[in-house]
């Protein structure tokens, strides 16, 4: 496709955002993963928001910024909007819906309108939540912990409830709408080993999505139910038992953490294999172990209750099956190196990305491991330990993929390129200004400090002030993406149809894609990773 037949088209594309009704009433799945970018986006500086002030308040050791009362509320809503309304969907219901339908070879997704449906109950479910925080808040943490969020909180805790309650539904349409398109929409000759790993990854997630949301939405309908008609489920003065609770939440919650990092495991598989030009080392070994992690991501929930009248019998079993849910993620991470060794590796935005991830990452997965020890979780508990290391995993991890999605997909998306000093600035300022916010918060952890508190020693007033340092590069390099992208949409370089020189059929269509994806249904011959150095070439490096 000529370079003015790709102007013309990106041009038409994004001139149509003017359109409000067509976007709103749209049924391409493009789109509506725009709708989900433009919606999450808000969400994220809303909960970078509420982080501020918890970094501000951290700054001295006495709270002298905030009430205790106000500052639990800044911590939950933090909590409570980064993780149900950023994280969870960010690369499904963004990167996800704009993608799988093209690196499938269909058209669409299988129900297209469930799909719409789905992004308005996400905005209703988000806007419930915050008119909760316009209210004046919620102060239960964004765990809604038994029997303080169902009887003795006076805040918006009904509100956010049945925001977050909604907002489930969202994800469950999301992941049923991609089991059935990856099952019976891949075009002739798409076998599931020829897949992508990407497509592997959301496959795994999408099973989380369908079978342990329903879990969360009617644990957070009985803390409503006993809330509203004092029926004793959870609350001890009533004949309930908190503990359930906690069980009920765990079950999915922590394979929810998978629903945040899955796909972003994907995103690298795609990334390191188009800017290493090989082969992703062990390919089904990659795609069974999203599988893997899946699967396990149910067996572990009891590990976050070592401390919770659990039994030590369970907890021992709980620490072993910990232990055995690395193993697939290491397996995704020595592949990946595997295919980075001798690669013919170029040093893009992307792939700076992905090197930030691999690092961020493995030391997420590290930590997780000294947690499911028993003796050493007893006394790390509700410390700020757990708080660095759940930050590596979805901050450095999920985050960090999103980006790393973001930047590689861009030029696919919107068919300019975005460029790449200041890209790659942003990238480096995230890396450091991440490295310099949680790294010390094991070091005030291993040294006592809990978690949630606004006043603290002194002796920890160093390390507060090194994360609040760090979080305001960290900041900045949040921002500045904001600027280029924006900026790259009207005067950034035409893109053509594959500047990375990927292999996948999202690189075979013009960008941004037509309608229909393709004039023709593709017919796949070759494996998902078919390189051949006489065929292609990287045109950015």
């Amino acid at each position: 496709m000529s370079t003015a037949i790709e102007s013309k088209e990106t041009r038409n594309y994004l001139n149509a955002g003017y359109d409000l009704k067509s976007w709103l009433l749209t049924l391409d799945h493009k789109r509506i993963g725009l709708l989900y970018l433009f919606s999450i986006s808000f969400f994220f500086l809303l909960g970078g928001l509420f982080a501020v002030g918890i970094r501000l308040e951290l700054l001295t050791p006495p709270g002298d910024l905030f009430q205790s009362e106000t500052y639990n509320k800044l911590f939950t809503m933090h909590g409570i909007i980064m993780v149900f309304f950023f994280l969870i969907p960010s690369i499904p219901a963004v990167i996800g819906n704009f993608l799988i339908p093209i690196m499938i070879g269909a058209r669409d997704l299988a129900f297209p309108r469930l799909n719409l449906l789905s992004w308005y109950v996400f905005m209703v479910g988000g806007t419930l939540a915050i008119s909760a925080a316009l209210m004046g808040g919620i102060d239960t943490g964004w765990t809604f912990y038994t029997p303080y969020s169902s009887t003795y909180s006076n805040s918006n805790v009904m509100v956010t409830a049945v925001g977050v309650f909604i907002t489930g539904f969202s994800s469950i349409l999301t992941g049923l709408n991609f089991l059935v398109s990856i099952h019976r929409m891949r075009a002739p000759g798409m076998t599931w080993f020829r897949l992508p790993l990407f497509i592997w990854a959301h496959y795994a997630t999408s099973l989380i999505m369908v079978l342990g949301t329903p879990v969360v939405a009617v644990t957070i309908l009985l803390v409503g139910v006993e809330r509203m008609f004092r029926i004793g489920i959870f609350d001890p003065a009533l004949g309930g038992d908190p503990v359930l609770f906690q069980h009920l939440f765990w079950f999915y919650s922590h394979p929810a953490v998978y629903i945040m990092i899955l796909p972003a495991l994907g995103v690298m598989s795609e990334i390191i294999s188009t800017f290493t030009r090989r082969e992703v080392f062990g390919y089904k070994f990659v795609a069974f172990s999203s599988v893997a992690i899946a699967v396990l991501g149910f067996l572990v929930w009891g590990h976050h209750m070592f401390v919770s009248s659990q039994s030590v019998y369970a907890s021992l079993v709980f620490s072993i099956i910990t232990y055995l849910v690395g193993v697939p993620s290491a397996i995704k991470v020595f592949n990946w190196l595997a295919t980075i060794y001798k690669g013919s590796v170029s040093f893009g935005t992307p792939m700076i990305y992905a090197f930030g991830f691999i690092g961020l990452f493995t030391v997420g997965g590290l930590t997780g491991l000294f947690l499911a020890a028993m003796g050493l979780d007893v006394h790390v508990h509700d410390t700020y330990f757990v708080v660095a290391h759940f930050h590596y995993i979805m901050v450095g991890g999920a985050i960090m993929g999103y980006l790393g999605a973001i930047h590689f997909w861009w030029p696919k998306m919107f068919g300019r390129m975005y460029p790449e000093v200041p890209a790659k600035t942003a990238a480096w300022l995230v890396f450091v200004g991440f490295n310099f916010t949680f790294f010390p918060q094991f070091l005030l952890g291993y040294l006592g400090m809990p978690r949630r508190y606004h006043q603290y020693p002194e002796e920890f007033q160093i390390f507060n002030v090194m994360s609040s340092i760090g979080a305001s590069v960290l900041a900045l390099g949040y921002a500045l993406p904001v600027f280029y992208l924006v900026w790259s949409l009207k005067k950034g370089e035409i893109a053509g149809a594959n500047p990375w020189g990927g292999t996948g059929l999202e690189w075979k269509t013009p960008s941004p894609p037509p309608t229909e994806n393709f004039e023709e249904t593709p017919v796949v011959t070759e494996p998902a990773y078919s390189y051949h150095k006489e065929e292609f070439e990287l045109v950015k490096s």
